[in-house]
């Protein structure tokens, strides 16, 4: 077994994956996934030397309705990996370029829906989130410009997705961090070179969308010249294969609305509370998503050996898919465990001067030291049933953690407020670890009966 030198995954039908092999993988894929937030601060930090407090805000808004948006659509890369991972593992080069087909249809449409709706959308999102005149000016200018890239960051999620599903990891990092980088660079020409304030950041949003795309298709086509002729429209749109991608794709959009139910309601409880707990809260979301994107890369690259196992149809590969997953899973839960130890209160401070929200933070840090315990093995599992291209036990799993979740929320918010706001975000992580675990069973006998 190797990795070949174009940075595909040649997989055989063997346990013998070296821990080596699974980090050439994952790696890629954990700094791929923490750019994001990176991104986001650089975005922040650029709109907020303007001395307009109302700019930020209006940024704030726009970014939250569109990761809103996008993140109900996250199932595009998801999806894609899983059955391009499964048609590499079955060595169908024909399948693999309609693994990349048929979601690119679906992204069009949908990139195209949000611009036609783009006004019920904005005045929908704006009615939710409030904000003075000035600010929800200053939204609505940001989102009528970004919203012209949703083709684009739809279209690369799906090129992201697809060449992570071939074992093309540094391609996919390679196009996600050009759109990164040529993004913080424009935000700074525009911004603080020229002065264009909120427009200067939504077009450097734009125009690195568009050009991430641009790059993706240029890699991809370079990679496969001559195979895509190979391919007609009536194998693109034969009805079996595109109903089981539309079946897949809502069970895992169900699953992020689950997620974003879960989400919101913690928020609320928090901003319930008082700006001090609301601030505290959103500081260790933050540290938690960090967290949740080291977890994250480790089961892309699971869900990228298991779907070549199931391609493939070797038990040995996926039974090492599962030892990897749980391995890595577990010696990244002890480290970020010794680091929020070690280091939490420090890392708080870098997010704000202001001592009561720091106070507060610091008491409620004790549920980060368990999170990575109780969380990893729900979010290894959830790439296992990605690459499996199972999707009806993740949104299965996560429904009844999402009860759990409410369920605690009712209980244990009157009796420790703050902590039981954590209390319960704990139970939900717990829960969805353990209500998937339940279901790989029944995933394992229907692959490898």
């Amino acid at each position: 077994m190797k990795l070949a030198t174009s940075s595909s995954l040649e997989l055989k039908k063997t346990q013998t994956f070296t821990h080596r092999e699974y980090l050439v993988l994952a790696v890629p894929l954990i700094i791929s996934g923490i750019s994001t937030p990176i991104l986001g601060a650089v975005d922040t930090a650029v709109i907020g030397q303007i001395p307009d407090p109302a700019a930020l805000g209006g940024v704030a808004i726009g970014a939250v309705i569109f990761n809103t948006m996008y993140w109900l659509l996250g199932f595009l890369r998801v999806s894609t990996s899983g059955f391009t991972a499964q048609a590499e593992g079955a060595n169908n080069q024909n399948e693999v370029l309609l693994s990349f087909l048929r979601p690119m249809i679906m992204a069009v449409i949908f990139g195209l829906l949000f611009i036609i709706l783009q006004q019920p959308i904005l005045q929908l999102a704006l009615k939710l989130f409030g904000g003075s005149e000035v600010v929800s000016s200053f939204a609505a200018t940001y989102f009528s410009i970004r919203i012209w890239g949703a083709p684009f960051i739809l279209l690369s999620y799906v090129m992201i997705g697809w060449l992570i599903g071939t074992g093309k990891v540094r391609l996919a990092l390679a196009t996600q961090i050009t759109m990164n980088l040529l993004n913080i660079i424009l935000d700074i020409v525009f911004v603080l070179g020229l002065g264009m304030g909120v427009t200067g950041v939504a077009y450097a949003t734009v125009i690195s969308e568009i050009t991430a795309v641009l790059f993706g298709s240029w890699v991809i086509v370079q990679a496969n010249k001559g195979k895509f002729s190979h391919v007609k429209l009536q194998m693109v749109l034969e009805s079996k294969p595109l109903i089981k991608m539309l079946k897949v794709n809502r069970d895992f959009f169900l699953r992020t609305v689950c997620l974003l139910i879960m989400t919101g309601v913690f928020t609320a409880k928090g901003a319930s509370m008082g700006e001090i707990t609301l601030a505290a809260n959103a500081i260790l979301l933050q540290i938690h998503y960090i967290m949740a994107y080291l977890f994250g890369g480790f089961a892309n690259a699971t869900s990228i050996l298991v779907g070549r196992a199931i391609g493939g149809k070797s038990f040995l590969l996926y039974k090492r898919a599962f030892s990897l997953s749980g391995q890595w899973g577990v010696g990244s839960a002890f480290v970020l465990f010794f680091v929020i130890l070690l280091f939490g209160e420090p890392i708080i401070a870098l997010f704000t001067t202001l001592l009561d929200v720091r106070l507060v933070a610091n008491d409620l840090l004790i549920w980060l030291l368990i999170f990575p315990f109780v969380g990893f093995w729900g979010l290894q599992l959830e790439g296992i049933f990605s690459g499996a291209t199972e999707a009806k036990s993740v949104r299965n799993s996560i429904t009844l953690a999402l009860i759990v979740f409410l369920l605690a929320i009712w209980l244990f918010v009157p009796i420790y407020q703050q902590h039981g706001i954590w209390l319960a975000f704990v139970l939900f992580s717990l829960a969805r670890s353990i209500f998937l675990s339940l279901f790989v069973p029944k995933l394992t006998r229907s692959q490898f009966s």
